[in-house]
């Protein structure tokens, strides 16, 4: 009986040793990813990176305000989505510009004032947004920082994907977005429809 309780605990040790040494292991593909975040510039940033880059991008300014709801939803939803993230970090300069910022701009020997007071728009956001305050707006500029155009409103991560790949991979010089979108494959799926609710008609 002695010799077989021997026997029982240097198997439950050999069994415990091995189970240490495997857990030592990292096998490839295990380690945790960080996921894919956007590298957000300030106005004058992009200005700057783009005057220093060997290679010119398109800038992509997200117009927000601390008070707007779906600006908040489109960081949570849409920008932290991977493909989202990868594609506005290879293609484009992303800036995050706060509409009521309280910085003066200096671009283009112009001098751009802050909001004069609470919800009032800055001169830069103003300007961009040709007195259309709606937030949040998409304001697409090219390589030298003319406008493409402004996109007003939330999109979710399936209804962004093709509109930053229409402008992003210049297909919005020689065709339009209808007929883009028309056969345009993305990587994002949409959601699936709500259930049907059931019950008397």
């Amino acid at each position: 009986m002695y010799i077989y309780g021997m026997k029982k605990a240097r198997l439950l040790l050999l069994a415990l040793a091995s189970m240490i040494v495997l857990c030592a292991f990292v096998f490839p593909g295990d380690e945790k990813k960080e996921p894919v975040k956007v590298k957000w510039y300030s106005f004058l940033e992009a200005v700057e990176l783009s005057k220093k880059s060997d290679k010119k991008k398109k800038i992509f300014i997200d117009v927000y305000t601390d008070w707007c709801g779906p600006c908040k939803m489109l960081d949570k939803n849409t920008f932290s989505h991977p493909v989202i993230a990868k594609y506005l970090n290879e293609n484009f300069i992303p800036v995050k510009l706060n509409a009521e910022m309280k910085d003066t701009i200096v671009y283009n020997n112009f001098t751009f004032l802050p909001s004069p007071g609470p919800r009032m728009a800055h001169q830069l956001a103003a300007s961009l947004l040709s007195n259309k305050m709606q937030y949040p707006t998409i304001v697409f500029l090219d390589e030298n920082f003319n406008m493409i155009t402004p996109v007003a409103g939330y999109r979710a991560p399936h209804e962004m994907e093709p509109l930053v790949k229409y402008i992003g991979s210049d297909i919005f010089r020689t065709k339009t977005y209808d007929n883009f979108i028309l056969a345009f494959q993305g990587e994002i799926p949409p959601p699936p429809p709500p259930p049907v609710p059931y019950g008397p008609n």
